[in-house]
């Protein structure tokens, strides 16, 4: 198993194009005072940044650093040219995210070597093709070699044979297990149980009655027992975009307006994915961080922006009157189908097929000239003599 992840994903990206930054402390995210770190280069880490930390607590951390906007588009681009490196060593490739993936290469090494050869070709090629580097770890099980990349990490290759499996479990933090979280560590601590080592000397009985079934879970891990394999083709259940308003709202037009540039980011993501949604949801989140959501399955998949606009339109006056100012809104198309796959239902209206044509000159013109070159009327900033 080879567990290959991409280091400072976003920030790596965004460093191609802009190569005077390398070495400097530099963190991509929008920079609002309730945003968040969406990713964060290694020398901004040093000073305590880290993913989803807020940017204002970012900012306050490492006042030198480099903020940049992220353009999703693009890394949803390179994710795909990834994952086609990957695909081109073996079939058995499970992606976890837009930049990470386990690999089964049992079947690819008598083609391309030993799997530390493997991990090396991968290396090579993802730095060679695309201006990126990648953390590999090699293991006999997943979680294994999970940890692996995580110990190498940034650009490094580890590889933990199944002899030295429990030995190198056993000289980790608790922490490093699956299903360990802050509060279970807490409780771990309080027992005694600061390493993997001590999770696995304790009976298992006892583990059950501290974590539940959870307890048989932790347990195996502790011994390096993780039967999964590599389940390849997971597609992605859900495609959205979600904005935090700088001030708490209750106007609905700059709702709706922002509810418009949503859609418009959900179905252009939809549309570069080759997928189209049977289900559209709305989030909103108030003030007092009390989040609501909606959601309404159509009769005809679709990934027009105006479409998925009508819909969470429909969903938002459903809510009714709403109790208090709305801090967060969101668009989410759920239950994902291929678009060369999904039914296609002739409609009567024309207005369907015209919206979807403009949607579709508006990518290419998009991918020609950039993010901003197109936008509808209504998402266009006001001149200053707009009246």
């Amino acid at each position: 198993m080879l567990h290959v992840d991409m280091d400072a994903f976003f920030v790596s990206v965004e460093l191609r194009s802009r190569p005077q930054l390398k070495g400097r402390p530099v963190i991509v995210g929008y920079p609002a005072d309730r945003s968040v770190v969406l990713s964060a280069s290694y020398e901004a880490r040093k000073f305590g940044v880290k993913s989803a930390m807020p940017m204002v607590v970012a900012a306050r951390m490492c006042p030198s650093a480099v903020i940049i906007e992220p353009r999703h588009k693009l890394y949803y681009e390179v994710s795909g040219q990834i994952m086609a490196i990957f695909e081109s060593i073996t079939d058995l490739v499970e992606p976890l995210s837009v930049d990470e993936a386990f690999l089964d290469v049992g079947g690819a090494i008598r083609r391309l070597g030993t799997p530390r050869d493997i991990g090396e070709l991968i290396r090579r090629r993802v730095a060679g093709e695309l201006g990126i580097t990648a953390s590999v770890g090699i293991a006999a099980s997943k979680f294994v070699a999970k940890i692996a990349s995580t110990r190498c990490k940034p650009d490094g290759l580890l590889l933990i044979g199944p002899d030295e499996t429990i030995p190198y479990l056993h000289t980790l933090p608790v922490s490093a297990l699956w299903g360990v979280g802050a509060k279970t560590e807490e409780v771990f601590a309080r027992m005694g149980i600061r390493t993997v080592a001590d999770v696995a000397a304790t009976p298992l009985p006892s583990l059950r009655k501290i974590l539940g079934a959870t307890g048989e879970h932790v347990h195996r891990l502790s011994w390096g027992i993780d039967p999964r394999p590599v389940t390849p083709v997971r597609l992605e259940k859900s495609i959205g975009a979600e904005e935090t308003f700088a001030v708490d709202t209750a106007d609905d037009d700059l709702l709706h307006r922002e509810l418009l540039r949503l859609a418009h980011r959900t179905a252009e993501r939809l549309r570069s994915a080759g997928m189209h949604a049977r289900t559209v949801a709305l989030k909103l989140r108030y003030a007092d961080f009390s989040t609501i959501t909606r959601s309404r399955t159509v009769s005809t998949p679709i990934d027009s922006a105006q479409l998925l606009y009508g819909v969470a339109l429909q969903l938002l006056e459903s809510v009714g009157p709403r109790p208090m100012t709305v801090r967060l809104v969101g668009i989410r198309a759920e239950q994902l189908e291929e678009a060369a796959q999904a039914p296609l239902q002739l409609s009567l209206d024309r207005r369907d097929d015209n919206w979807r044509a403009a949607e579709q000159a508006l990518d290419r013109v998009t991918r020609k000239f950039g993010n901003k070159s197109v936008l509808p009327a209504r998402l266009l900033d006001p001149g200053p003599d707009a009246g």
